[in-house]
């Protein structure tokens, strides 16, 4: 029988600590299990999500900010509210253009955003 890995089933914003990921970008994870995982990602102004890609699904919810987003060969401004999804393996990235965060969920999870170890 396989075992499960999973975040524990309440997450509190206040105990998590912010990881930098890149020049203006932080993220906390905020819960997972090896089948989907959600993530805090926080943007200033003018950070860059320089464009890669990815298997995993994602579909993304802007919290606040405004951004310039490219998706495959398509680029459009979204904002607080607005929410968009990434195919696997397309290629995507984004700009910052008002400080903002956005609540990341990959299906399926993303190893390679846990530390080591879990």
């Amino acid at each position: 029988m396989k075992t499960v890995r999973s975040s524990e089933e309440f997450i509190f914003d206040d105990q998590i600590e912010w990881e930098t990921i890149g020049d203006g970008i932080k993220r906390k994870i905020m819960g997972y299990d090896d089948k989907i995982l959600l993530a805090k990602v926080h943007f200033e102004t003018g950070a860059v999500g320089s464009m890669h890609n990815h298997v995993h699904s994602q579909v993304t919810y802007v919290e606040s900010g405004e951004y310039e987003l490219t998706i495959g060969d398509v680029t459009k401004t979204i904002k607080t509210g607005d929410s968009f999804y990434i195919p696997s393996n397309v290629m995507h990235g984004a700009t910052c253009t008002h400080e903002g965060m956005l609540i990341d969920v990959f299906s399926p999870i993303r190893e390679d955003f846990l530390p080591k170890g879990q």
